[in-house]
């Protein structure tokens, strides 16, 4: 049996994910979460072990199924998400429903699914939260809601599987340079400039830094900020 330890992220596709995905391809066999089977099979070609996820993560049926084959885990990370803002007179309830299933329903029914995985492996659970985890403001009610939720989700699934002996870390990254970010500045009607923010790299050596803590220790919580010294 191979020793090389296994990690899904989803939403590899593109973003954090992606960044995420090809920091851990040096040292771990990936399982490349997203919807589109074609294209995660293209990108899995490009490392050096990979392999697809392709699954609705909305979807109970098709989780079961893609999770059946996987008998240990050692990383989950959570990285797919949605953005919708708007203020609470103008957003719909399906922009409601959606957040919440894509961003914490979905989360949680993964994770749960792939517990007995990750304990089997003494593995690790990573959230990939926000800045809006911590505080929220106008257009950001539903948003913010949803990484209040997550943060929530992360905080007692620690404690609760700290006897089982997986590890749980949230990620708060402030504004990444992002397709996510490109779409908040046209909400906000502002000119997009991706130097000015957190490359995806960056948030990506974060969840390194809590993947390689030894055993004795865990990255609870991190919080990353734009430094405001951007190149001219």
């Amino acid at each position: 049996m191979s020793t090389t330890p296994v990690a899904l992220v989803t939403g590899a596709s593109r973003g954090i994910g992606r960044a995420i995905a090809e920091n851990l391809a040096p040292t771990h066999h990936l399982l490349l979460g997203g919807r589109d089977l074609h294209a995660l099979a293209e990108l899995s070609s490009s490392f050096r072990s990979a392999e697809p996820f392709a699954a609705e993560l909305r979807d109970a049926a098709q989780v079961a199924a893609a999770v059946a084959g996987i008998p240990r885990l050692d990383v989950l990370i959570h990285s797919a998400g949605v953005l919708r803002m708007g203020s609470v007179a103008e957003l719909s309830d399906d922009a409601w429903r959606e957040s919440f299933e894509v961003n914490v329903f979905a989360v949680a029914s993964l994770t749960r699914a792939l517990l007995p995985a990750l304990r089997s492996a003494g593995g690790q659970v990573i959230a990939i939260n926000s800045g809006s985890g911590y505080s929220s403001g106008a257009g950001s009610a539903v948003y913010s809601g949803t990484k209040f939720a997550l943060r929530a989700f992360t905080d007692a699934l620690r404690e609760e599987e700290r006897p089982h002996g997986v590890r749980v870390s949230s990620i708060h990254p402030g504004r990444v340079a992002t397709d996510m970010q490109e779409e908040l500045h046209a909400w906000e009607g502002k000119d997009y400039r991706p130097e000015a923010w957190i490359q995806p790299e960056q948030v990506a050596r974060a969840v390194r830094l809590a993947v390689d803590a030894t055993r004795d220790a865990t990255v609870e919580s991190l919080s990353i900020r734009p430094s405001g010294m951007t190149l001219a």
